[in-house]
């Protein structure tokens, strides 16, 4: 349980980060962030 609604959206917000940028996804060969082309600092 969560003490509050703020400590609840930090720890979702640090899962989704892990989620989307760290976590290895077999069915796209890698983390999900890995197949978008515009993220920040990906320009081109």
């Amino acid at each position: 349980p969560y003490r509050s609604e703020a400590e609840k959206r930090e720890a979702f917000t640090e899962w989704l980060h892990h989620y989307n940028h760290h976590r290895f996804h077999t069915a796209i060969g890698g983390p999900p962030a890995s197949r978008v082309t515009n993220l920040s600092g990906q320009y081109t």
